[in-house]
This record gives structure tokens, sequence and C-alpha cells, in this order.
């Protein structure tokens, strides 16, 4: 099968178009051919190795995290799964390759694919969908009338968790540029802040919770709008001991992660808030939860562009560029 793989890390060099086995599958995978995958900042960062001490991927390796496409094959302990089921899936972790025309995916990380949505629609959902789940549902248990500030609005993570926090009842402030404030408030953003004229922290105050995915600077800020009690949860990091216990990291590690978090931790304690960093675990069972919610019409996948297979490494450096609204997809067949 063809599958674009990285060879090493590297935060210049690309990926590279090669020809590699067909996955086999065990008892308990299925093997589904890919119509359509997603890229994310996630794919980014493992290419240039800034995740390389949590996650010691092997090479060559296939990237890409987000997948739909149909079942093409089972293994005989399957249960959920036959073939030609249609799916999506965020795969988990030292099993990603969603960048290649088939993948192996143990079932319990596979959720039938929504049926009012296309392939491109459901590969742009997993990995942002899992996230901004595991975040409100999971971590905070966002209530209704609870204030929650998403930063960057109208990107991948931000259209999804402003789609999600008003479903559950909350009242969203969010930030973007001037270009996209339509776009947000269309979601259901009670507050858009631009955020090359504004700064959110002379607006904002006394909120429940922040979504952080921006920089120190940003996650710095947003602590001192949470009113005492509040909770601020991060996916830029920096990553927390809590998380180096949650995933099994040796002391060592858990040391970094002490240090690396440091000024954040202190900062929180000293302004009586909570902060926790979070790294999107996969799991099948949550996607289908939010399957739900798309069939119901209550979340609606937003996608900017579409590049074909061939194309993948200029799908990649647009996601880096930042510009993207939405989702940027690869469709593979």
């Amino acid at each position: 099968m063809k599958a674009f793989i990285l060879k090493h890390y590297s935060k210049t060099e690309q990926l590279e178009l090669a020809e590699v086995p067909k996955p086999s599958i065990k008892e308990n995978e299925v093997l589904v051919e890919i119509h359509s995958a997603s890229v994310n900042q996630l794919d980014s960062k493992l290419k240039s190795g800034e995740f390389k001490l949590l996650l010691p991927y092997k090479f060559p390796l296939i990237l890409g995290h987000d997948v739909a496409g149909i079942v093409v094959e089972v293994g005989s302990k399957v249960k959920n799964f036959k073939i030609g089921d249609e799916v999506f899936s965020r795969v988990p972790d030292f099993h990603i390759g969603a960048f290649a025309e088939y993948i192996a995916i143990n079932e319990e990380f596979v959720a039938p694919k929504p049926k009012n949505i296309s392939m491109e629609e459901a590969a742009s959902i997993p990995l942002v969908g899992l996230t901004v789940w595991q975040a409100f549902v999971k971590k905070a248990n966002l209530k209704k009338g609870q204030k929650v500030f998403i930063q960057a609005g109208s990107g991948g993570v931000g259209t999804f968790a402003i789609q999600l926090a008003k479903h559950l009842g909350a009242f969203v402030a969010t930030t973007t540029s001037e270009k996209n404030v339509e776009l947000v408030k269309k979601l259901g953003a009670d507050v858009v802040i631009d955020y090359k004229t504004q700064d959110f922290e002379d607006i904002l105050k006394d909120y429940d919770l922040v979504l952080n995915s921006q920089d120190q600077k940003t996650l710095e800020k947003s602590i001192r709008i949470l009113k005492q009690g509040g909770k601020v949860i991060s996916i830029s990091g920096p990553p927390d001991v809590a998380f180096a216990k949650e995933i099994g990291l040796n002391f060592f590690l858990r040391t970094v992660m002490f240090f690396l978090s440091f000024k954040t931790e202190k900062l929180a304690k000293k302004q009586n808030v909570d902060y926790s960093f979070l790294f999107m675990l996969a799991n099948g069972k949550q996607l289908s939860e939010i399957g739900k919610l798309i069939e119901s019409g209550i979340i609606k996948p937003i996608i900017d562009k579409i590049f074909p297979f061939e194309q993948t490494k200029d799908a990649i450096k647009y996601v880096e560029s930042g510009r993207a609204k939405g989702k940027v997809i690869i469709k593979i067949k």
C-alpha cells in the first residue's frame, strides 16, 4: 500500500511517499480502508520531535491520528464490527498511521461513522472531539450556566469546543481574528474577542473554566481571569506531575514535569485555581457518544480545506501556518 513515511525527527524535512506492506490484523482488530484522514497540530509536533520524551516512536513512522473509512477485514474476536461497516477513529498512540491506504485498529478505539456526514467530515472529528469531551465532560464536569473561555475559537479544537460547551449550557467567550468573528458567533460564542486588537484579560473576569491551547503567556493571563476555585485545562502544556503519574512515567520524567509546570502551578495556587494538563486518550465509547451528537445535528463538523492524498505534505504545511478555520482533511480514497 501507499503511505507517507517519516524517517526521523525533523522540523524541516518532508514526509516521503513510499510503498509499504499492508497491515496484518490481530484477533481483536479491524482492517480499515482509509477514505479520509485529518491533519492535527499533534502530527506536526511529533514530526519535529517535540514529544519524543513522552512518545518515543520507532522509524520509519506513518503519521496521522484521525481516520474515516470502511472495514475490509475483521479479527476472529471482534464483536462490534463487520466487513462493510463505515467507521471513524482516533487511533491510539504508538498505533498511529492514518496517512496511508489501510490501517489496523483495535475495535475498542473504533466507532460507527455518523450516517449524516461524509467521510471527510467524519475524519475531522475524532481527535478534537475527544479532546474537548475529555476536557469538558470528564475533567471539568462543565455545567449549565458556567462561564468558559475557549481560546482560538475558529481552529479545529475551538470550533468543536464552542458547540459542545453551548450544548452543555455554558456561557462561551472566545478569541479569533476579525475575519472569523461571524463563524464563531454562528457556532454559539456569546463573547468574541479580536485577539489582534483586544486583550482578553481586560474584558473577561470570574470565569469558571478555561480551555488553554496557546502559549505560556496566554496561559498565565487565562489563570488570572478565573474566579477562585475555577479550572484551567491546558492541551498545549506544560505537562504536570499528575499527568506524568497518570501515564506511568518514571521518576526522572516526573521530576522533569515538576520543573516544567512549576511556574504555572505556583501562579494557579496563588490565584486559588486548579491547573491541569490534558493529553487526550483514544476511546471508542466516547467517540460513539460524540457521533450521536453529530447525528442529532447538535454538533456540525467544520472543514477548511480538503487535500488529495498526493498533497499530504501541503496539508501539513497549511496546518502549521496556523491559518486553518476548522479542520484540514486528506482525501485518500
